[in-house]
């Protein structure tokens, strides 16, 4: 049985990336039932290039909300996102959050959604990302349960059940870990390539930035202090900016600030980060993920 999925990318300043993405989109093995294009706030000619789209492709749709000052990853993402749910006419069997600056191979949705029809626990899903490093397409590692932030799929079922999303850097951390809090099981397929034309994090100004709202976001979702200075040091390796994760953690640490007040979410996040499933996390980081 075919399954429906409905497209959703927050664009903003995304003049340069989108006609690519429209067609990767346009030449899906599986076509999206609607893709929703959600300007919010842009100074180039995004929206034009959407309107532009939507005229080409019945499903493609535009929507328009108020932006902000600043190219926010947090609740400015999180508003757009959940706009183009709300305006969904339907329930498609998937919805999908797609950044403006991704490109895929046209098999992409149809891989995926075999993934989903294989097993019916995943909740979140997307393929693996790459990155341009000094002239050839890396593939970025991620640990335990981490599906890629700037492209992933969400059942329905599963997509209700941690609706809504919280508006701050780092909420595509948090409907992971209420995803499996809640059963959902979350994965990053190898082999499924997601290519990223923009590092994480650029549209924050330097990288250090970047680093530091990740330290800062990971005091908020509850992360234990060893764990998240071992993270720091082993992405030091290679980027001095990563111990600016510390520097943001230990700030809100002083500070008080609060912490997330799920804590059937926090107790699974611990039990992920403890002392006994390190070594499976050190694997998972070096690209030896068990299959």
């Amino acid at each position: 049985m075919r399954r429906s999925y409905a497209v959703i990318t927050p664009a903003r300043d995304e003049a340069a990336n989108l006609p690519r993405l429209a067609s990767c989109i346009a030449s899906q093995t599986i076509l999206p039932s609607t893709w929703t294009i959600v300007e919010n706030g842009s100074s180039d000619t995004t929206l034009e290039i959407a309107h532009g789209l939507a005229a080409e492709h019945a499903w493609v749709n535009v929507l328009t909300i108020p932006g902000s000052q600043s190219a926010d990853r947090g609740a400015p993402v999180v508003r757009a996102l959940q706009a183009g749910i709300g305006a969904l006419e339907s329930a498609p069997d998937f919805v999908v959050n797609m950044d403006a600056d991704i490109s895929i191979a046209s098999d992409y949705f149809e891989r995926l959604l075999t993934e989903f029809a294989a097993d019916s626990s995943l909740g979140i899903a997307s393929g693996s990302l790459f990155e341009l490093q000094r002239g050839s397409w890396r593939q970025r590692h991620v640990t335990g349960t981490t599906v890629v932030g700037a492209g992933r799929t969400y059942r329905w079922q599963c997509l209700q059940e941690i609706l809504p999303f919280e508006e701050r850097v780092g909420w595509d951390g948090i409907d992971e870990f209420k995803a499996n809090a809640r059963g959902w099981t979350t994965r990053a397929f190898e082999g499924v390539a997601l290519h990223h034309h923009r590092r994480e994090g650029e549209r924050d100004g330097p990288i250090w930035r970047a680093r530091w709202n990740q330290g800062h976001g990971a005091w908020y979702f509850g992360y234990r202090a060893w764990y998240l200075i071992l993270r720091a040091l082993w992405h030091a390796r290679r980027e001095p900016a990563a111990l600016a994760m510390i520097l943001g953690y230990a700030g809100a640490a002083l500070r008080r600030e609060p912490r997330s007040s799920d804590r059937e979410v926090r107790t699974y996040l611990r039990h992920q980060q403890s002392w006994r499933q390190l070594r499976l996390r050190t694997l998972e980081a070096t690209g030896r993920r068990r299959t």
